[in-house]
């Protein structure tokens, strides 16, 4: 299912999301892309983006020769030609490149797709929270999910980026504030998809198990967007028993 937009109006401008949305594309187009080459573009995302074993270590990456026997504990990757052990990007702050990884993406559908989803969802976020408290909550959940992916990963050094995880967390507040709210989603059957209106519930729900059937080896961070989903998701349970969130309800009349 894609979804398209969504029927649940806002009394103010999503100035935040729309600059994450900008800032986002403007990051990938301007700066990611295009690379010339794959070792261009693999040297660009171990520079600025996390890497779950660098964050284990809380150093960076070191390159190896070639057929060298690495300790289990090692981060490090294969590197032909190196005469001896080097770090890639000796200066590199692991910690900022947490954050950093939130501001990157692997392709052209990655940024988009991501994009989409930030703008159907998170207008309606803001609007509740306010600017401030968005962003805080894109940015500190985006951490929390990168933690998540990387608990899970902690040996690998395979760079991680994309927003899919804070994304994820505006998606799981959403479900828990707005989940009768009409998303008009493009469903497919037999190859061809057809628009229908569905509550947010069933749309964002059915999102969050497929997480569970998509494996991390497929080059997509699931772990990430279960543990953004599942944060989200208390941060707006959590506020709904204490501040009275969401403040504006969806009228809760629906017709399909």
């Amino acid at each position: 299912m894609i979804p398209i937009r969504d029927e649940n109006p806002t009394a103010r401008r999503a100035v935040v999301t729309i600059v994450l949305i900008v800032v986002n594309i403007a990051i990938y187009f301007g700066i990611q892309f295009p690379k010339h080459d794959a070792n261009a573009e693999a040297l660009f995302e171990y520079r600025w983006a996390g890497v779950p074993c660098e964050v284990r270590t809380g150093k960076p990456v070191v390159l190896v020769p070639d057929g060298t026997i690495l300790a289990a504990s090692a981060c490090a990757i294969p590197a032909g030609g190196v005469a001896a052990p080097e770090r890639a990007f000796p200066d590199k702050n692991v910690w900022l490149a947490v954050l950093f990884s939130m501001f990157l993406h692997g392709s052209i559908l990655h940024v988009l797709g991501n994009m989409l989803f930030l703008w159907i969802f998170g207008n309606n976020v803001e609007d509740q929270l306010g600017r401030v408290g968005f962003l805080a909550l894109y940015l500190v959940g985006g951490v929390v999910a990168s933690l998540v992916h990387i608990r899970g990963n902690f040996d690998s050094t395979a760079p991680f980026l994309g927003a899919s995880g804070a994304v994820a967390v505006v998606m799981g507040a959403y479900i828990v504030w707005f989940p009768r709210a009409r998303i008009l989603t493009l469903v497919p059957i037999v190859l061809i998809f057809f628009p229908v209106r569905l509550p947010a519930m069933i749309v964002l729900g059915l999102w969050f198990v497929l997480q569970f059937f998509t494996q991390s080896s497929s080059g997509i961070a699931t772990l990430a967007h279960i543990g953004g989903f599942v944060f989200g998701m208390l941060v707006a349970f959590v506020l709904a028993q204490t501040a009275g969130f969401p403040r504006r309800v969806v009228p809760p009349r629906l017709d399909y």
